[in-house]
């Protein structure tokens, strides 16, 4: 049995990182973290997903500026959609690969905050103002680059959130 403990650390130590430095990632990080999600698990392996990568100031500014809760993208130093064709669990398929972009992340000790997308309002505006297809829809924004902080807000104990057996 392979030694676990720095995959579940890399899990437990995963933050939203909403304050980043200037350092730029390279492009090599990048596609590893991109491929990571590309692996995702999907219904009826349909891989509906397409990921498109902003490194663009201006273009990043004027995303953080469409978001509601996404101001802080502003600072970040990439950022990630993930967009999926209009499927039955295009949704579940798109958040799977999302996870993974969180992790994989983590892992290169590059901080990342998942800023929501499908069901927005802003949703449609995006995925026009970034040119997507018709029948993609935007399940995620994902902010990434290196922290510039690393916040340690509360969690639930793992009694507070787990039943055995029944409720």
């Amino acid at each position: 049995m392979q030694d676990n403990n720095e995959f579940l650390k890399i899990i437990k130590n995963r933050r939203s990182i909403r304050k980043f430095t200037q350092k730029k990632i390279p492009e090599n990080i990048i596609k590893d973290i991109l491929d990571c999600g590309r692996l995702a698990p999907t219904a009826r392996n349909l891989q509906p997903w397409t990921f498109v990568v902003i490194r663009e100031k201006q273009t990043i500014n004027k995303l953080a500026e469409i978001t509601d809760y996404g101001k802080f993208l502003v600072d970040a130093s990439c950022c990630i959609l993930v967009f999926c064709q209009d499927t039955k669990y295009y949704l579940e398929d798109g958040c799977a690969a999302t996870e993974n972009i969180l992790l994989a992340a983590q892992a290169y000790g590059i901080g990342s905050c998942w800023i929501a997308g499908d069901k927005k309002p802003y949703a449609s505006k995006i995925a026009e103002m970034l040119g997507a297809p018709g029948g993609m829809k935007l399940v995620s924004i994902i902010a990434i680059g290196y922290p510039a902080e690393i916040p340690n807000p509360p969690k639930n104990s793992l009694e507070d959130v787990v039943k055995w057996g029944h409720w």
